[in-house]
């Protein structure tokens, strides 16, 4: 069993008098440890694919199975535990609260999982060492450079051992060398086993992924399987 199942999945929205398909009927199985760029341009649908994935929107209708749970049809609630135990977000703009430092940051999902004050504590540690930043734990935002807090985010993200990590235009923010940074610290996931769900716009960033799937006007163009197209990102 894939870790992501969608068949048929649609998204519609109404604007005034006119339907917007936003989603056309996707079918799409993302398999455990799969590291995979979704393409496209504005309006492709690719966004709205991630919200759906994320457990952030729902479908207007068809399947969505992830990590052997029917997804579709959940109420909002075991949508947010949903959310919490198999997912992890990196977002553009990082989304850290901005006077609390790293380690409260990463410990967030893990407030809202009911997880015990010193338990907490030690996964935080833990992630932030992961992500190289073991040494910045007392740091606030606005102490860390761009590359440190989208690595606080990376941190964040993986703090609750989720089944997915879906990744944003990670790099968006970043100049060209933090980008390579990033790029690599997600290589080094993807060898440690994680599942990675990458949005981009930009080639060279999708080009490290080992599967890309280009969406247009709300369908699967194209899904090249061929591998990546670059070598080794270097941090």
């Amino acid at each position: 069993m894939a870790l992501i199942e969608l068949r048929e999945l649609r998204k519609e929205y109404e604007m005034g008098s006119e339907t917007v398909y936003a989603l056309a009927g996707v079918d799409l199985d993302i398999e455990r440890g799969e590291y995979v760029a979704i393409m496209g341009p504005s309006g492709s649908g690719k966004s709205t694919l991630m919200n759906l994935v994320g457990c952030l929107d729902t479908p207007t209708s068809g399947g969505y199975v992830l990590n052997g749970q029917t997804v579709q049809g959940l109420e909002d609630e075991e949508l947010a535990r949903i959310r919490n135990r198999e997912i992890g977000f990196v977002f553009q703009t990082f989304n850290l609260l901005p006077r609390t430092d790293a380690l409260r940051n990463v410990e967030l999902p893990l407030v809202y999982s009911g997880t015990p004050a010193k338990e907490r504590r030690r996964r935080a540690l833990e992630a932030l060492e992961r992500v190289g930043l073991g040494d910045r734990v007392r740091h606030q935002p606005s102490e860390l450079s761009g590359g440190q807090r989208q690595r606080v985010a990376v941190a964040r993200a993986l703090v609750n051992s989720p089944s997915i990590l879906l990744a944003d235009e990670p790099t968006g923010n970043l100049d060209t060398a933090t980008s390579l940074e990033i790029l690599a610290l997600f290589d080094a996931l993807h060898e440690a086993g994680n599942t990675i769900l990458l949005v981009t716009h930009e080639d060279e960033v999708a080009a490290y992924a080992q599967r890309r799937i280009h969406l247009r006007d709300g369908r699967v163009e194209s899904d090249d399987t061929s591998g990546r197209t670059v070598g080794r990102a270097v941090g």
